[in-house]
């Protein structure tokens, strides 16, 4: 399995995702290329994508570290991690979480957090067997109308 760090869009990352991002959401639209390339560029973001054997296999999975400094430090969030149905179980989401812990440990950020919906059975049992706490916390959304 590799795991790449995307630094540039091409046509098989629009794909890509075009294919991944329904199986995680089934209300957010899959990002266009100029979409990509806007939070490529942008020094906070890394974007990860999962690939089976070589540079040469499909785009299987893919994860999004957020790396942002406030007033109480450096910190850091997971996001938007799905891998295709047709591979799960081979490692790829602990391959990718690994992938982001190991970048933001190099950055300098202490706590990396993330949320899951209690749905993804698997993806929650995973993270915890990763070293992720559960915490008590009420998570809010204020929706832009």
């Amino acid at each position: 399995m590799t795991i790449e760090t995307i630094t540039a869009v091409t046509p098989e990352l629009v794909e890509g995702l075009a294919h991944l991002i329904p199986q995680l959401s089934s209300s957010a639209p899959a990002p266009s290329a100029s979409e990509l390339a806007e939070m490529i560029e942008s020094p906070g973001t890394t974007l990860f994508m999962a690939r089976l054997e070589t540079a040469l296999s499909p785009i299987v999975g893919s994860l999004t570290l957020v790396v942002y400094r406030i007033p109480t430090g450096l910190h850091a969030v997971i996001e938007d991690v799905v891998v295709d149905t047709e591979t799960r179980g081979a490692g790829c989401g602990g391959a990718l979480v690994s992938a982001a812990l190991e970048r933001a440990r190099a950055l300098g950020v202490k706590n990396v957090d993330l949320t899951s919906r209690p749905s993804r059975v698997a993806a929650n049992r995973l993270y915890l067997r990763m070293g992720f706490e559960e915490r008590e916390t009420n998570v809010y959304r204020y929706s832009q109308k």
